[in-house]
């Protein structure tokens, strides 16, 4: 059920995210500051079931809006142009993104209160863990 996503997200830690965002093609400057940056993920839904998932934080702010298993464009935060589809998959929230022939998958699942989202792009994985704000 996506509702169990819904709400506002605030980051508690990061695991191995500098290696991710190597691996995606990230430059240096933009890493540095990538790893420094705690963002708010803030999950919400409308009524036609359009999901807007927002990340907020001070050095930038990016928002997608999206129908599950429905194909569409996103310009990432690192400023990547990707064809992305968001699928529900045995309680995860999967997010694949494709952009000049690689794939990475973003995978957000709910565990002991907590939202853990996994970075994955070949055999590099990210662990960033988020607890939701009362």
């Amino acid at each position: 059920m996506v509702e169990s996503f819904v709400g506002t997200w605030k980051m508690l830690q990061s695991e191995n995210f500098d290696d991710y965002m190597k691996a995606i093609g990230v430059g240096f400057a933009t890493r540095q500051v990538g790893n420094r940056t705690k963002p708010n993920l803030i999950l919400s839904v409308d009524e036609q079931g359009i999901i807007c998932m927002k990340s907020q934080s001070a050095f930038k702010s990016t928002e997608i809006k999206f129908q599950l298993n429905e194909p569409f464009d996103e310009t990432t935060a690192d400023d990547r142009k990707t064809k992305t589809v968001v699928t529900l998959d045995n309680g995860k929230l999967v997010q694949k993104q494709t952009w000049d022939g690689k794939e990475t998958s973003i995978e957000r699942e709910i565990s002991d209160g907590k939202l853990i989202a996994k970075c994955i792009i070949g055999d590099v994985v990210a662990v960033r863990t988020y607890v939701k704000e009362a």
